[in-house]
């Protein structure tokens, strides 16, 4: 285990800091084990750190929490993964709440190729179920991991037609992963570490608490290349992680289903709204977000001693040093304003110097 993991693990145990905030602090001291090393005059001085953050951090019960949390993750075989890290899911390190920590038990890559949730109501229908294999069945030649939550309803079957048609999936938990919630799904649980595994941003011994859903929602919707709603009423985390997506760049899609039917009106009203397009099958998807069976990559030839101005340089390094970046987050790293970037990232994919990749993320050729 890294010597820095009980910082790691700490900062994420101070009350009412935060994913946001807690970054905030890493960059503002330098690095994790630095915030733990500040002053409380120097702590007081980064924005939106108050007295009672700053004595929380200076309060050494956390790592003796911290240090409880390494033992188990050494007893379970957890893997802890450091926002920093090059194991992080990458599309979810571009989300600006992405969390700071996440533990994970499995055997599947998160950074896989293409990466798909599918997530509806607790109460699917066999209407529901049908449309839910087919897709994960479609999906069997895509080299794609599917996500979802665990729960009751379409989770449940997303998992398991993956695991029948050999697709890696993987779970994200609201809770610690000293338990599975519902416990019905145990041993659904136990058949996903064979090719996917359980994920999550909690510390073990955390309970399935109604406000840590959303928590799980976004790290479901910013790690996708594209969120999938199957059945959903007009309320409910499907419809959350939908809007999670959105505000993400991701491709949003909804499962059209009869004009008033409870547990199509939630994908009705996405794909009404514009929030989601309309699919009815897994063909759809794989059309809409351009992806081919074949594993046959069609090699663009670079121009040589092609003239960009310093923002379009600025843009073309940014991209060049990241496996795979969003615009916002080139935005942010360069200071160029976003419609600069976008127009950039248009010439430089036209001059075969990069590659739009589902997701609305880009990387060098």
């Amino acid at each position: 285990m890294p010597d820095d993991l009980i910082y790691k693990i700490g900062i994420t145990l101070i009350p009412k800091i935060g994913a946001v905030n807690g970054k905030q602090l890493i960059a503002h001291c330098g690095g994790v084990e630095a915030v733990f090393k500040e002053s409380r005059n120097a702590l007081g001085k980064i924005p939106n750190i108050g007295s009672v953050a700053i004595s929380s951090i200076k309060n050494q019960q956390v790592f003796k929490r911290a240090e409880e949390e390494i033992k188990y993750i050494e007893r379970n075989n957890i893997t802890p993964l450091f926002y920093t890290s090059k194991d992080f899911p990458s599309r979810l390190s571009n989300c600006h709440d992405s969390p700071i920590m996440l533990y994970y038990k499995g055997n599947t890559p998160l950074n896989n190729r293409r990466v798909v949730s599918i997530v509806g109501t607790r109460r699917a229908t066999s209407y529901g179920k049908e449309i839910c294999n087919e897709i994960c069945t479609h999906l069997k030649d895509y080299e794609v991991l599917i996500l979802s939550g665990l729960a009751y309803g379409i989770d449940s079957c997303a998992h398991r037609s993956a695991i029948e048609n050999g697709v890696s999936t993987v779970a994200v938990l609201g809770h610690g992963l000293h338990t599975v919630y519902p416990a019905q799904n145990r041993r659904l649980a136990d058949k996903m570490m064979e090719n996917g595994g359980l994920l999550t941003e909690f510390i073990s011994n955390t309970k399935p608490d109604r406000e840590n859903f959303p928590k799980r929602n976004r790290i479901v919707a910013g790690m996708s290349d594209a969120v999938i709603v199957v059945e959903s009423g007009r309320k409910g985390g499907a419809i959350i992680t939908a809007d999670l997506g959105n505000s993400y760049n991701r491709d949003v899609f909804a499962v059209p289903g009869r004009s008033g039917d409870e547990l199509s009106v939630g994908c009705n009203y996405l794909i009404r709204t514009n929030r989601a397009a309309l699919i009815e099958n897994g063909s759809n998807l794989t059309y809409f977000m351009g992806w081919e069976k074949s594993d046959v990559k069609t090699s663009v030839q670079q121009k040589l001693f092609v003239e960009l101005n310093d923002d379009e340089q600025c843009v073309f390094d940014c991209v060049s040093q990241n496996k795979e970046i969003s615009i916002d987050r080139i935005s942010i790293t360069t200071g160029i304003r976003p419609s600069i970037v976008a127009s950039t990232l248009l010439k430089l994919e036209f001059e075969g110097m990069i590659k739009a990749l589902p997701g609305k993320l880009f990387k060098k050729i």
